[in-house]
C-alpha cells in the first residue's frame, strides 16, 4: 500500500510541470506581443525551459515506475 502511495507522489511532479509550462507559454505570449523583434530569443528560451520543465516530470514518471516494479 505504501508503495502505491509513494508513486502517486512521485507521478504528482507532472502537474507542477503543466503548471510551469503553461505559466511560461502564457509570458513568453505576452512578451512576444510587447516585443515582436524579440520574438526569436524569447522562443529558444521558452523552449529550453518547456525541455527542463518536461525533463523534471518525466523523471518523476520513471522513479513512480520504478517504485511499483522493483518494490
Amino acid at each position: 500500500m505504501f508503495v502505491a502511495i509513494g508513486a502517486a507522489i512521485a507521478v504528482l511532479t507532472g502537474i507542477g510541470a503543466g503548471i510551469g509550462i503553461g505559466i511560461a507559454t502564457g509570458k513568453a505570449t505576452e512578451a512576444i506581443a510587447r516585443q515582436p523583434e524579440a520574438a526569436s530569443q524569447i522562443r529558444s528560451n521558452l523552449l529550453l525551459g518547456c525541455a527542463l520543465a518536461e525533463a523534471t516530470a518525466i523523471y518523476g514518471f520513471v522513479i513512480g515506475l520504478a517504485i511499483i516494479i522493483l518494490k
